[in-house]
């Protein structure tokens, strides 16, 4: 599965939203990944027509089975990644952000490494 590193972005963030709110729109988004409402439509529109989404006739988006898919795997190595850092002693607004930065880059070998890591230390 090979998507650009801003859908990732994306698709992380609707399924934030969808955790919190029952309706996901395109401004909810735009406010949580600080950007334009003109840069969601046309990301939008990218991950709809690669089925990563769907948007209903009142313009509410929601995760496919894919979009699911990557959601949970980006989300999923995004917590993974803030604890480890906050294990490390690093805040908790520093490791979230650099979290943010590292998630698409890092190796599953390193990954891996982290999530055991942070596994073993929290028993």
């Amino acid at each position: 599965m090979n998507i650009r590193e801003s859908a990732e972005d994306y698709l992380e963030m609707i399924l934030m939203l969808s955790e919190s709110k029952s309706e996901v729109r395109s401004v909810d988004i735009a406010a949580g990944l600080g950007v334009s409402k003109p840069s969601v439509s046309v990301a939008m529109k990218h991950l709809r027509e690669d089925g990563y989404i769907r948007m209903d006739q009142n313009n509410l988006i929601t995760l496919t089975d894919a979009g699911l898919l990557v959601a949970r795997r980006v989300y999923n190595r995004h917590k993974t990644i803030t604890r480890f850092l906050m294990q490390l002693g690093v805040d908790e607004e520093t490791a979230m952000a650099d979290a943010c930065k590292i998630e698409h880059d890092l190796s599953p070998v390193t990954f891996e490494a982290i999530q055991a890591f942070t596994k073993d230390t929290t028993r």
